[in-house]
């Protein structure tokens, strides 16, 4: 029997995962027995690995319970979510932000919403946005071009598990690797002929960084599965609207058309943001969509 030694599963590909341990990065093969338990080692996850004198080392035990576990990417254990987009090129779409920060709260992960590319975007656009989400989460305008904000993206990143997500060409492995040069992320530009990002990303990988904490690196936000949740979760997974929980007239009450409804009066009062409980709304009616046609 070999050596046993706990690390961290920091990439997995073609049927290997790679777990850091200390310095030193173990390539293994998992243990038959996961797929007949129905667990897959996950990149993130805390693991117990067997060091043999030559040939692979081999994973035999996950740590469980994880933190939060996701599917598409797979990664498990994240502290926080950065949740990347450009201020312009490609135009911000404030719902598809709204969507990452749902399966975020979803999964009990913490939250830096990070504006980039603000040498391109104007300070107009760019405090319309911030005005929206600023007295929900913190907000950290930066540049990877110029390095603005780059030190306070650092503190609030500082010491944490990290998943870099947002939408493609919003610069997530630029700013990677402006963080932490030595993680030489692939880059790449937007599309002119659809606006998006071209994915750059094709394997999830952690990056330790040099001020402490680590990332993950994903792929593109089309691979996220971000809209699980129910109706009646969907509405604690918006902060601003929990002091208002529990004082609409009707018990049940949704808030989308229901009389004497407090969210909706805290919209109107503009405690509320009206871009938050729009994408509220979408959502909302998407999960009904969705309820109606699995039971066509």
């Amino acid at each position: 029997m070999g050596e046993i030694i706990k690390g961290k599963i920091v990439k997995g590909i073609a049927g290997f995962y790679y777990v850091k341990a200390g310095n030193t990065v173990y390539q293994c093969k998992a243990r038959g027995i996961f797929k007949k338990l129905r667990i897959v080692p996950t990149v993130g996850d805390i693991a117990q690995i067997e060091v043999p004198p030559d040939g692979d080392a081999l994973v035999f035990e996950i740590e469980l319970p994880r933190k939060n576990i996701f599917v598409r990417p797979a990664i498990s254990n994240v502290d926080c979510f950065v949740v990347i987009f450009a201020a312009a090129d490609p135009v911000p779409n404030l719902r598809i932000i709204d969507r990452f920060l749902v399966m975020a709260e979803k999964n009990h992960a913490g939250i830096i919403l990070c504006i980039n590319k603000t040498d391109i975007g104007s300070r107009e656009d760019i405090e319309k946005i911030e005005n929206i989400y600023k007295e929900i989460y913190p907000v950290c305008c930066v540049s990877a071009v110029t390095g603005e904000g780059i030190d306070r993206l650092r503190n609030l990143m500082k010491d944490k598990a990290c998943a870099f997500a947002g939408p493609s060409g919003a610069g997530k492995s630029t700013l990677l690797n402006f963080l932490n040069p030595l993680a030489l992320a692939e880059t790449g530009e937007v599309s002119q002929k659809t606006g998006r990002g071209k994915h750059t990303t094709r394997h999830t990988e952690i990056f330790d960084m040099q001020y402490g904490g680590e990332v993950f690196d994903t792929p593109g936000f089309t691979s996220f599965d971000i809209l699980e949740s129910t109706e009646e979760e969907l509405q604690h997974l918006y902060p601003e609207f929990e002091p208002f929980l529990g004082k609409c007239r009707y018990d049940n009450c949704k808030h989308l058309r229901e009389p004497e409804c407090a969210v909706r009066d805290a919209v109107v009062r503009g405690i509320v943001q009206k871009e938050r409980y729009t994408s509220y709304a979408g959502q909302l009616l998407e999960i009904r969509e969705n309820e109606r046609i699995k039971y066509l």
